[in-house]
């Protein structure tokens, strides 16, 4: 019996070899995953039925925040990238020391939740009720290649030589009044256990400064005086958002409507003093905005030239708008006609 279905196999593969191996070959294009990712053109969110807060006011217009599609850098993407114009090959390693999409994923999560904390801190800011900052939470997030130190990703940040740490200023305030190879102690704590770690300073020339090679993330514990909520979804990622999240909460919290009746998409991660700070693939999320055929596109000040240039390139009915904080933002929409 066996022989008998070892030569039904062996004449099925000498009829369909050739299949066997396109067959191979197509799943091998089409899902391995190498060490890139490709960004196209987005589109845009809706910003109106993420926020959830007990007291909304309604609006006329759209609030909306852009966002870059991202493919994985599998044989058969890769290829198409170097045929479609707006299909841009980007290796890994330039974007981050992931070594895959998920991994770029996971920690674009991160990023989205350290973001909307800002977008709700900024708001109520900005708004009329008020909001509690009971504790600051500063979290390693990354630890650099030249970082001599036992610090652990995931450590929240407690002291360092004694002296309390509330952000990333902090922690490069002290470091510069310190020398080369000098050694800190930082007191963090991880799993409800306190911990010292120490860290060696070295001297970054690149950036001409010294540094611990400690990156942090920041989130608050907080209380509003209103409720509020932000729905995203499971494959949804990274900071850029903050600033659209940020207007369409203060617009469900105020009784002027600022989008004036107008389709308004933006983008620019948002601290929560409400700085906006400079994002990536603002080419790409231009163009998903025209193809959403919004009226105006916010984007950072940094991102603004980049922004206005794709408009000129593309001839795109669309107004670039460039600001610096969330009450620029404000003022410019209430300001439109």
């Amino acid at each position: 019996m066996f022989n008998k279905l070892y030569e039904k196999f062996k004449i099925f593969l000498k009829e369909n070899y050739k299949f066997l191996i396109f067959l191979v070959f197509l799943v091998f294009a089409l899902y391995y995953e190498l060490p890139y990712i490709i960004y196209k053109s987005g589109g845009t969110i809706d910003l109106e039925n993420r926020i959830v807060i007990d007291k909304e006011y309604k609006e006329e217009g759209t609030l909306s925040m852009s966002y870059v599609s991202a493919i994985k850098g599998t044989p058969a993407f890769i290829l198409l990238s170097y045929i479609l114009p707006d299909w841009d090959l980007i290796p890994l390693s330039d974007i981050t020391n992931e070594d895959s999409y998920e991994d770029v994923l996971e920690v674009g999560k991160e990023y989205l939740n350290e973001g909307i904390n800002n977008a709700i801190i900024a708001a109520f800011n900005e708004s009329d009720y008020g909001i509690n900052i009971k504790r600051v939470i500063n979290t390693v997030a990354f630890l650099s290649d030249k970082a001599q130190t036992d610090v652990e990703v995931g450590d929240e940040i407690l002291e360092i030589d004694g002296h309390n740490i509330t952000s990333l200023d902090d922690v490069k305030e002290y470091i510069n009044t310190l020398k080369e190879n000098d050694e800190v102690k930082i007191k963090v704590l991880n799993k409800d256990q306190e911990y010292e770690r120490y860290a060696k300073i070295y001297y970054e020339e690149e950036t001409n400064d010294l540094k611990v090679g400690v990156s942090f993330k920041t989130s608050y514990d907080y209380e509003t005086e209103i409720p509020v909520k932000i729905k995203m979804k499971s494959n949804e990622s990274g900071s850029s958002g903050g600033l659209m999240m940020s207007l369409a909460i203060y617009n469900a919290l105020t009784e002027e409507d600022i989008t004036k009746g107008k389709n308004i998409v933006g983008t620019g991660s948002i601290n929560s003093d409400g700085t906006v700070e400079e994002i990536g693939g603002v080419k790409y999320k231009v163009l998903g905005a025209s193809k959403n055929k919004a009226d105006v596109f916010l984007c950072p000040i940094e991102n603004y030239q980049e922004a206005l240039d794709i408009k000129n390139k593309r001839k795109l009915n669309i107004e670039i708008v460039g600001v610096s904080t969330l009450s620029d933002a404000i003022e410019y929409l209430k300001s439109m006609e």
